[in-house]
């Protein structure tokens, strides 16, 4: 399949799975379009950003922070509503009142009279205008929303440098269990080409009956180990299917020989192994003893700068905390029309309008020892953050330590492991040769 087809064929999966998410019957239509496929290493590293669940979550986390940002400049606008009620009393209201009320000279106080109070129909509407003009949380709540995003936004990076080191290893582990399965079915291979030819030969009479019981014995002891290849094989690509965030039920096949791939060579010996050198040299590593320069790669690290943007934000918090210490201002403007009139209802058409202009402020002077226990609580979780960035931070400069001791030890046993190859495979064509001679 030619690179121009495989691009094509991995741009529609991921429109095909983008639109039918979830469809198993839009799944199972557009199997075939995929079939036969090869992926290579950078086309699963771009799948997987495009598709994978967690990245996907990280970009909701951020559209998310956006409204937040919004939500936090809300605070600052004005708020503006408007209100209309009508009512209708189909009995008016009566309140009993003395009747010296009435009477003053001649009214007996102890008697009362009932009077009806209001209209048979009653209007009120109008706007209501509210304007903080100083709150204290609203001010640090607008930076405060600014570093949540950007919190946000390194968790999106850590998560993408996650997802593409998951690919990767995903990616690995199906070319390791290729080679697994590959090197058992050569296993097998061998043990029956042998376990043919030493019959032939105890049949000559040149080996006896127990060399071949031995080897009938290994051959039904790898047999299993075949299955269990086939099953890890399986088994490593749903592995990788996962990361992609694609279905389990689309079948391709991955570009690449671990065979062939000599780490120590900065070419490719192989055309299959042409994309894997492209993305192992993506950021060299340098053999080499001493690990100063290593030092510091831990700050570039996702969890040390979300820490970091945490931190920020923390401190947005302390200063929310005391700002609730100060004063709270606001505006209130009113303006209203009310109307009211007998019988038919003939809405507003006698009505009267008042206007009314606030000026409110609130400080609270004693609230217990909240506010206070609030302030503390918030120094404590700030001080408990700087305790989990410095045991991250102690962990990430072991974990790149021991990051570059396994590269390198890599590098410095790949020409001894290849040279003990290279023998072990020229000792066993002579051991080959001389058994076919009889010699041993």
């Amino acid at each position: 399949m030619s690179l121009t087809h495989r691009s094509k064929a991995l741009t529609l999966l991921v429109i095909v799975l983008a639109f039918f998410s979830g469809t198993s019957e839009a799944q199972n239509r557009n199997l075939d379009l995929v079939e036969d496929l090869t992926l290579s290493l950078d086309e699963a590293i771009n799948i997987a950003m495009a598709n994978n669940p967690q990245l996907r979550r990280a970009v909701y986390s951020i559209d998310d922070a956006d409204e937040l940002v919004k939500i936090a400049y809300s605070e600052i606008y004005p708020d503006i509503s408007a209100s209309m009620n009508y009512t209708r009393n189909v009995e008016i209201p009566v309140n009993f009142i003395p009747e010296t009320f009435f009477d003053p000279q001649n009214g007996d106080p102890n008697k009362l009279v009932p009077v009806a109070f209001g209209t048979d129909n009653n209007w009120q509407g109008g706007f209501t205008v509210s304007q903080t003009l100083f709150r204290g949380e609203t001010i640090i709540g607008l930076s405060t929303s600014t570093i949540f995003k950007k919190v946000q936004e390194e968790a999106y990076r850590a998560t993408a440098q996650q997802v593409v080191t998951q690919t990767r290893v995903a990616y690995y582990s199906v070319l390791v269990a290729m080679e697994q399965l590959r090197l058992q079915e050569s296993q097998i291979s061998r043990l029956e080409q042998n376990l043919n030819e030493n019959e032939k030969r105890q049949q000559a009479g040149l080996v006896d009956e127990y060399d071949v019981l031995r080897l009938k014995v290994q051959l039904s002891n790898q047999k299993p180990q075949l299955v269990d290849a086939q099953y890890a094989l399986e088994e490593a690509y749903r592995n990788l299917k996962v990361v992609l965030g694609i279905s389990l039920g689309i079948e391709f096949e991955v570009e690449g020989q671990l065979n062939q791939f000599d780490i120590l060579s900065p070419d490719a010996s192989v055309k299959e192994n042409e994309k894997l050198k492209k993305i192992d040299q993506i950021n060299p590593f340098k053999f080499q003893k001493s690990y100063d320069d290593m030092y510091g790669l831990e700050f570039d690290r996702g969890d040390i700068r979300i820490l970091d943007a945490q931190l920020d934000l923390k401190d947005r918090e302390i200063t929310a905390v005391k700002s609730r210490f100060l004063p709270t201002i606001s505006a209130t403007y009113n303006m209203q029309w009310t109307a009211a009139d007998a019988g038919t209802p003939d809405f507003f058409q006698d009505k009267v309008r008042f206007q009314t202009l606030g000026l409110n402020v609130s400080l609270p002077l004693f609230t217990g020892f909240e506010r206070m226990a609030n302030l503390q609580r918030t120094l404590i979780s700030k001080k408990d953050l700087e305790e989990q960035r410095r045991a991250t931070e102690l962990n990430a400069q072991n974990e790149v330590v021991t990051a570059g001791e396994d590269i390198n030890r890599t590098f410095e046993t790949a020409d001894a492991r290849k040279m003990a190859l290279e023998q072990a495979r020229e000792g066993y064509e002579r051991a080959k040769k001389r058994f076919e001679n009889g010699l041993g």
